[in-house]
């Protein structure tokens, strides 16, 4: 390994033998991508920061197991729970975020915790311009992504009776859950929320 200066900092370059199978693996692969096969080794090599491949496995830092599964698919399987199993799963998803933040230091650092959510594939991290997370409503149903980003942005658990049952004929339970949660409409195809702001960019 050597290391040479880039524009702003030092650069380690690093020379590895790979079978001949894997190479043209990753040169259909750039060339599917349209994009060079350093900037495709690249991004793969950017994976390291949050999860371990093995031989017979993918795991998270803190060695928990990963498989893929196509995201459509668990949309629909969180579409299809009752709305207290939503939250419950939103909560849980998220304290497997914020238990790899913590292992890198990083538990109240919400930008990082993002960065973790785009890299792993739940969500692209798009803040518009007053600052908003926008989230695809493609990553699950609102009670499941209101629990996930409460959980990821106050590091505790969304009250359990935001539901519609439980808020149907309340106006006070109603009232806390807008005075907290504060939905907001700033895109038909996103969730946004006051809460759900990025803390780097706010002036």
């Amino acid at each position: 390994m050597s290391q040479k200066k880039g524009s702003n900092e030092f650069q380690d370059v690093i020379t590895i033998r790979i079978d001949r199978n894997l190479n043209n693996n990753l040169n259909k692969m750039k060339e599917r991508l349209g994009i060079s096969k350093a900037d495709l080794i690249r991004n793969y090599l950017e994976l390291s920061k949050y999860i371990v491949k093995q031989k017979g496995s993918i795991k998270a830092l803190n060695n928990r197991n990963f498989i893929v599964v196509k995201r459509s698919y668990v949309r629909r399987l969180i579409e299809n729970m009752e709305e207290k199993e939503q939250i419950k799963l939103g909560d849980k998803l998220a304290r497997f975020i914020n238990d790899i933040a913590r292992i890198n230091g990083k538990e109240d650092n919400v930008d990082y915790k993002l960065e973790l959510c785009d890299n792993l594939g739940f969500f692209t991290n798009f803040i518009d311009e007053e600052n908003y997370l926008l989230i695809t409503k493609e990553f699950g149903p609102s009670k499941f992504v209101e629990a996930f980003l409460w959980r990821i942005f106050n590091n505790k658990e969304m009250n359990p009776n935001y539901i519609e049952e439980d808020m149907k004929g309340n106006k006070s339970l109603r009232a806390k859950y807008k005075s907290e949660i504060q939905p907001t409409s700033r895109s038909s195809s996103h969730y946004s929320f006051e809460f759900a702001k990025s803390p780097e960019k706010e002036e």
